[in-house]
Order: C-alpha cells, then sequence, then structure tokens
C-alpha cells in the first residue's frame, strides 16, 4: 500500500521549486549587497560616527561632539586647501570639457588620417603608470634643468620656479590635470558624436548650414547627456583630487597646492588623527553630493517630461 498518490507526492516538490524561484534572484543579487554594505555602507555609518570623537587609533575614543566640525571651519590650513580644491575644480570644467569637446570634433572628422593612432594617443595619459608621469613631469617642470625652462631661456624669458612658487605650482597641476584627463573624456564626446545619425547633418547641408553652424545646432544638444555626465564626474573627481598634487609637489610649498583630500590624508593618516579625518571626509562628501545634485537641477534632469 503506497504512503500517498502521486499528485499527493508532487505537491511538496511544485512547492519547494516555487520557494526556490523566489529565492534565486536574491541569492544572485547577494554578493553586491554583501559588498555593499562591508566595503561602503558600514565604513560610511562608521565615519560618521567616529567624527564625533577624538582617536588616534589607540586606546579609548574619547566623545567630543561636534568639535571637530568646529576646528575643521575654522582651520585656515583647511579653507587653503578647499581653495585650491575649488580652482582645481573650475580648472577641469572650463579648460578640460572644451578641450576634450573639441578634440573629439577633430577626432570625428572623417579628413583626419590615421584616426585610430591619435585616439589611442590622446588616451594613452590614462593609462601611464603614476610614476613614470612623475618622473615625466619632474623634468620638464625643473627650475635649473628642465625642458621648459631650457626653451624659455633659449627665445630670451626668464626661468620659472614651476614648482617652488605657489602661483606656478598651481598652474603645474593644472596643466598636469589637463594633460592627463583630456583624452580621457574626450573618449566620451568621440563616442557621443558617432552616435548622432548623419541624416541630420545631411538635412542641414541641404539648408545650406556650414560645419559650425551644424556644431551648435546639430551636435551639441544632442550631446548634451553627455555634457552632463562628464560635468558631474569632472566635477566630483576634481573635488577629490588626490594624486596631482601629491606626486607633483606633495602639497608645496607651504601648502599652496594642497588638495581637501590631501589635507585629509595628512590629518587622518599621518597625523593619526581619525576623527578628525573623518569630519573631514563627511564635509567633503556632503559638498560633492550637493553640488552633483545642483548640476543635475540645472540641467533638467529632474523635470518632468
Amino acid at each position: 500500500m503506497t504512503s500517498g498518490t502521486p499528485v499527493e507526492q508532487q505537491a511538496p516538490q511544485r512547492s519547494w521549486f516555487k520557494s526556490q524561484a523566489k529565492l534565486a534572484p536574491y541569492l544572485f543579487t547577494a554578493p553586491f549587497y554583501i559588498l555593499f554594505f562591508i566595503f561602503f555602507l558600514f565604513p560610511s555609518i562608521a565615519a560618521i560616527v567616529l567624527s564625533l570623537y577624538k582617536w588616534n587609533g589607540i586606546g579609548q575614543p574619547k566623545w567630543i561632539g561636534l568639535r571637530n566640525f568646529q576646528r575643521l571651519f575654522t582651520d585656515p590650513y583647511f579653507w587653503q586647501a578647499a581653495s585650491n580644491t575649488v580652482l582645481y575644480m573650475l580648472a577641469s570644467l572650463f579648460i578640460i570639457i572644451p578641450l576634450a569637446l573639441v578634440l573629439a570634433a577633430v577626432l570625428n572628422s572623417s579628413a583626419l588620417k590615421l584616426r585610430g593612432f591619435w585616439r589611442s594617443a590622446f588616451f594613452s595619459p590614462i593609462v601611464t603608470s603614476v610614476v613614470a608621469i612623475t618622473l615625466v613631469f619632474t623634468l620638464l617642470y625643473s627650475r635649473d634643468y628642465g625642458l621648459i625652462n631650457a626653451f624659455l631661456v633659449k627665445v630670451g624669458l626668464p626661468r620659472i620656479d614651476w614648482l617652488g612658487d605657489g602661483r606656478w605650482a598651481k598652474v603645474s597641476i593644472i596643466i598636469l590635470i589637463a594633460w592627463r584627463w583630456t583624452g580621457y573624456h574626450t573618449v566620451y564626446f568621440l563616442a557621443g558624436m558617432q552616435s548622432i545619425s548623419k541624416e541630420y547633418y545631411e538635412a542641414a547641408m541641404i539648408d545650406g548650414a556650414n560645419g559650425i553652424q551644424q556644431f551648435f545646432k546639430i551636435t551639441l544638444p544632442l550631446l548634451r547627456p553627455i555634457i552632463l555626465y562628464i560635468a558631474v564626474i569632472v566635477t566630483a573627481g576634481a573635488l577629490q583630487i588626490f594624486e596631482e598634487p601629491f606626486i607633483l609637489t606633495g602639497g608645496g610649498p607651504a601648502n599652496a597646492t594642497m588638495s581637501v583630500t590631501q589635507y585629509l590624508y595628512v590629518q587622518g593618516i599621518t597625523n593619526l588623527k581619525y576623527g578628525y579625518g573623518s569630519a573631514v571626509g563627511l564635509v567633503l562628501f556632503v559638498t560633492v553630493f550637493s553640488i552633483s545634485m545642483i548640476q543635475l537641477r540645472a540641467f533638467g534632469i529632474f523635470r518632468e517630461n
């Protein structure tokens, strides 16, 4: 005598398969959420809590409330680093983006020879070793033996202390930023231009529009989503800039080129002021998030169609 009918035996199997089908999507997405909690959400919450304490990594953290933030907003070195960072951000927005747009238009031209070579050449700085970049630009900017000063002397101009003078050191870093990142953003613009249908340009040519008119009336409006994306990532990246001033000047001379992230590194890692460094990081996060939201709203990304 059997313990049950075939229908009764299949019922538990069906319910098991249904439960497995419901559970499978969560199992496949679980690694992302696990990594997200471990490497982003938990450290972020820990940083927020730690910003209310004074702690050097040894012993018991001491509760000090908002005193880290009070000290931060009255620290002249922080404001100097903040002003330097704003300068890097503005230079990135008003130098890199227009330059990348122009380069993309040139590389997209059918009249340009060896387009594949030039595209690779302009993209190469972003994949170049930071150590190699440091050596090359140190040689270029050297006051006594640099190639730039050698050229200036050759044409009868005085030498420039590129890395020893505060004003010229900022210019040196901006040049390095432009050299390193322009080609990277050119690729985005180039991809956007190549996705625009040629029918628009053919219709404009029939109407008698020249190349400049086609660029401003067709290319730029259709590149609006790409421009928005690049503006947001350039702003966020410039506000968090660290490598360029660190490898070229170390933040000097006299903190003249120090960025906010470098200031965070010095206070939180070098000086072992973890609570104060967390306060700097929290202020930086709020600033980046706020400016990004302002840019998105300015471009009308939240408007209803």
